[in-house]
């Protein structure tokens, strides 16, 4: 007789057992041998599946022995108790009552007694293999109720820390700021408010050289994999960005249970409804303030894009109910043929009627146009634009110094991290660790990268050696403005510039006047 010996450990048997070694690895494999050998058993092979889960279905030693059972390589399934075989009744009837017969294989477990070739022991282990499943029920519930404590009082309880954050070293669960990762968060917000979509932010980290999120855990060393990824290359996407710019977290607010399991029996999640979501306000140091980020989503919900390219129109975001205060939200109908776009009160729109404000439409381009104007008679009153202003926009300058001397700080880390990355592999190949090819694979990509953010900071160096050169040339307030007001349509660097929000009233039936109000920053 050829005896197939299975053991199993996970952690909840660790923690449940403390410090009894009685259900261990090696303890299963002696008492196993041990009892197979006094029967007179040969034993065929010793499956081990240790940190898994009794509910487990994707054991791989498991499921390397039912594929020997199958195959009849040998006669007897041997396991210390049933609930080391598996912890749901489904999974023992299926096999114990059903393939293996089938396969002309008995189960045998040498503790509670369970063998297939003794019919009158069935109902009992039946029910072992039901009080099995009852236990792995109430251990699910107890770690659910465990996990959702937690999320309510404020503790992270996810393996990797949100981009732009990381775990602290003395308290796991609480965050900390990634200020590299942070700054690009805020890089991220900063280009969406002035207009950029989310492709075109996309594109402009990606040639800055700037890792996406698992590339950049995976560079620090965090052991992150990410199940969707397509290519090693660290590149950013829309998705991406447009899921760092819903993400609550970034406010100082943790948010946890997005997600659940469908099942303790299944790994396969799904997501929560948001207003159930648990959030609990100021766990962690905000790297989006509050109301950057109302904005933001004021802006992702409104899809104020005017077309496919990722732009937004030039007063996104900026236009309010001069009565409520809410944003007005874009809409489009066409007459004719011919599209046109309205801003209405968003709490209008969202109240359906309800009284809770009025509708305030005016047409986008007819708003834009009056803005346009107003902003040239703004600027008239304060000099003569034929005439060079005696202030530039050298403040504009210093920005844009002070993001390249960020991303070049940001590229030489990276550099750093890929040198040691490979220091660390060549010490790797010296002691045996790796293989010589899996050492040159490793090493070629670890220096294409570097390469790559060489000639990166050789861009971003010329860019600012341009910047510093063309000080003394620096066009004149007025001739910038001028080439910004004559540009159609409206130039949201304009708006950007200039002006900080647009208040819009309801149109008098009367007279058909509407009150505009603009809000300027200078």
């Amino acid at each position: 007789m050829r005896a197939a010996i299975y053991c199993r450990l996970s952690r909840e048997d660790e923690d449940k057992h403390g410090q009894d070694e009685s259900e261990s690895i090696q303890n299963q494999k002696s008492m196993l041998i041990r009892y197979a050998t006094e029967r007179g058993w040969e034993i065929y092979d010793i499956y081990c599946d240790e940190n898994y889960s009794g509910t487990d279905s994707d054991r791989p030693a498991f499921n390397r022995m039912i594929a020997d059972a199958e195959k009849k390589r040998f006669d007897i399934v041997l396991v210390k108790t049933l609930s080391r075989f598996s912890r749901l009744t489904e999974v023992t009837e299926k096999y114990i009552e059903g393939k293996f017969i089938e396969w002309g294989i008995r189960f045998r477990s040498a503790v509670d007694y369970a063998d297939s070739e003794n019919k009158g022991n069935k109902k009992a282990r039946q029910v072992v293999s039901m009080t099995n499943q009852w236990y792995v029920e109430d251990l699910s519930e107890n770690v659910r109720t465990v996990f959702n404590n937690k999320r309510r009082s404020g503790q992270f309880i996810g393996s990797f820390a949100c981009y732009g954050y990381s775990k602290s070293e003395n308290d796991k669960g609480r965050l900390v700021v990634d200020e590299d990762a942070a700054e690009v968060v805020r890089e991220i917000f900063r280009l969406y408010l002035a207009g950029s979509g989310k492709q075109h932010i996309a594109r402009l980290l990606n040639e800055r050289g700037i890792p996406n999120p698992t590339k950049y855990k995976q560079l620090a060393g965090c052991g992150y994999a990410n199940g969707a990824l397509v290519n090693g290359y660290g590149l950013w996407n829309k998705t991406t960005v447009g899921r760092i710019l819903h993400n609550e977290m970034y406010t100082g607010t943790m948010v946890q249970g997005v997600k659940r399991k469908v099942s303790y029996k299944s790994a396969k999640m799904i997501g929560v409804p948001p207003e159930k979501w648990i959030r609990v306000e100021g766990t962690h140091e905000p790297v989006i303030d509050r109301e950057t980020f109302d904005l933001a989503q004021e802006m992702l919900r409104e899809k104020a894009r005017s077309d496919g390219a990722g732009q937004v129109h030039a007063l996104a975001g900026k236009v309010r109910c001069l009565d409520c205060g809410s944003i007005m939200v874009k809409s489009s109908f066409q007459y004719g043929g011919v599209t046109r776009r309205y801003l209405s009160c968003k709490l209008y729109a969202g109240g359906k009627g309800m009284g809770l404000c009025t509708r305030h439409s005016i047409r986008l381009d007819l708003l834009e146009a009056e803005v346009a104007q107003r902003a040239a008679e703004n600027i008239a009153r304060y000099y003569d634009p034929e005439r060079p202003a005696p202030f530039s926009l050298q403040g504009e300058n210093d920005k844009r110094l002070a993001r390249i001397h960020k991303d070049i700080s940001l590229l030489s880390a990276q550099i750093d991290r890929r040198e040691k990355a490979i220091a660390s592999l060549y010490l790797d190949r010296a002691g045996g660790a790796v293989s010589e090819e899996q050492f040159a694979r490793l090493s070629r990509a670890f220096e294409a990268e570097i390469q790559q953010q060489q000639s990166r900071i050789g861009q971003l160096t010329d860019e600012e050696n341009d910047i510093r050169s063309r000080d003394g040339e620096q066009k004149d307030l007025s001739e910038q403005l001028r080439g910004l007001l004559t540009a159609e349509p409206l130039a949201r660097e304009l708006v950007s510039l200039l002006i900080d929000s647009v208040e819009v009233g309801e149109k008098d039936p009367d007279t058909g006047e509407q009150p505009i109000r603009i809000n300027w920053l200078i």
